[in-house]
């Protein structure tokens, strides 16, 4: 997938919160182009992250599959990409999840954009 075929990203997060430590962690799908028939699914795997870290990394994750725009290269916000790319960009978060309910690493298969055709 090129950059500009990129036209929604969808970001879903699960956020759990270890109350022992009160440290806070989450995981997310991200769904590009959703919707559409060139629709891809991403996954981020359970992670230490507060706040809105999950849109950050999440945004940095879909960054990587487009190593020559300028996205990649320096960091650019939610805003900042909306406007410059005109892409959509939604997200949630759901907090208070179980532990067992985030993705962990072994559960995720690594993909290339390039691979989906």
């Amino acid at each position: 997938m090129k950059l500009k075929e990129l036209k929604t990203i969808d970001i879903e997060a699960l956020g759990y919160r270890d109350t022992v430590n009160g440290n806070s962690y989450f995981s997310s799908n991200i769904i590009l182009n959703h919707g559409l028939k060139n629709s891809i699914q991403l996954k981020i795997p359970f992670q230490y992250g507060y706040e809105l870290q999950y849109l950050s990394t999440s945004l940095e994750e879909v960054s990587k599959h487009f190593k020559r725009s300028q996205w990649h290269k320096r960091y650019m916000n939610k805003d900042m990409i909306e406007r410059k790319y005109n892409i959509k960009i939604n997200h949630k978060i759901t907090r208070g999840c179980k532990k067992r309910e985030l993705f962990h690493s072994r559960d995720i298969r690594k993909i290339k954009l390039s691979d989906n055709k």
